[in-house]
C-alpha cells in the first residue's frame, strides 16, 4: 500500500491558497494551523472544550479562529466555503447525524467547491493497537457508507485514496495523552488495561532508533465536489 503522510496528501490534493476553509472537528488544531500556512483562511470547529482550549493556547500562524461547534448544525451562510474539510472527524459525529452533517457541508460550499474527507479504516497496527480502547470498527463503517450517498447530495465523486499514514508517538504517554484529550472517559480505560496496552505498543511499533515508535494507519480519502 502507498504510504504518505496526511498531510502530504491534503497539500497534493487541494488548492489552498486564498481559499475559505472550514475544518469541522479540528481537535488541537495541527490541521488548520497547517492549511493557514499555505495560504488558506481557516475557520476550525471544535465541540471539545478541552480540544479547543488546547487549539487556543498555540501562537496564530494567519487569521485561522477557532471555535466551538458541531458538523450537523453549521453555524454558516450558505455557499460561504471554497472547501470543507472532515479530517478524522466524520466517523466521530453520532451515526443518526453523519448524513445531516454531509447535507450542512454542501449548504455551506459554493458551487464548484470541494468537500474533502479523509477517515482511518478499520485495520492496521494503529487501529489493532487502539482496539481495546475504543473499537471503532462499526462507526468508521457507517461513516463510509455515508460518503458513498454522494450522489444524494447532489454532489460529484472526484477521486479517492487509499494509502498507509505512519503515525508516530515519542512515548507510549504521548499516546495516552492524546486520545484522552478528546476523550476523558479513556483515562479510566487506560489505568485499567495499563499492562496489555503497554504490551501492544511495544509489539505493534516500529522502532527505527530516531526515538519515536511508528504505526501505520490505513487511511481513505475522498473529494468530493459540488458541480456547478
Amino acid at each position: 500500500m502507498l504510504k504518505k503522510k496526511n498531510a502530504d496528501v491534503l497539500k497534493e490534493t487541494l488548492p489552498l491558497a486564498g481559499k475559505n476553509v472550514l475544518d469541522v472537528g479540528s481537535g488541537e488544531g495541527h490541521l488548520s494551523r497547517m492549511m493557514a500556512k499555505q495560504g488558506a483562511h481557516v475557520v476550525g470547529l471544535e465541540c471539545s472544550p478541552r480540544q479547543l482550549e488546547k487549539a487556543h493556547s498555540y501562537d496564530c500562524v494567519s487569521d485561522e479562529v477557532f471555535m466551538d461547534g458541531v458538523g450537523q448544525d453549521l453555524a454558516f451562510a450558505d455557499a460561504s466555503q471554497d472547501i470543507v474539510v472532515f479530517f478524522n472527524s466524520l466517523h466521530h459525529i453520532p451515526l443518526d447525524e453523519q448524513f445531516n452533517a454531509l447535507k450542512e457541508a454542501v449548504r455551506v460550499l459554493k458551487t464548484g467547491g470541494y468537500i474533502y474527507i479523509s477517515e482511518p479504516i478499520a485495520q492496521g497496527p494503529h487501529f489493532e493497537l487502539l482496539q481495546p480502547i475504543d473499537d471503532e470498527t462499526h462507526v468508521r463503517a457507517v461513516a463510509y457508507d455515508n460518503i458513498k450517498r454522494f450522489a444524494e447530495l447532489g454532489l460529484s465523486w472526484d477521486q479517492e485514496l487509499i494509502y498507509n499514514h505512519p503515525l508516530r508517538r515519542k512515548s507510549f504517554e504521548e499516546l495516552r495523552d492524546k486520545l484522552i484529550g478528546p476523550n476523558p472517559e479513556r483515562e479510566k480505560i487506560f489505568e485499567e488495561r495499563d499492562e496489555v496496552l503497554r504490551a501492544a505498543y511495544d509489539r505493534l511499533g516500529e522502532h527505527k532508533g530516531d526515538g519515536f515508535t511508528y504505526f501505520d494507519q490505513p487511511t481513505r480519502m475522498n473529494l468530493l465536489r459540488k458541480p456547478a
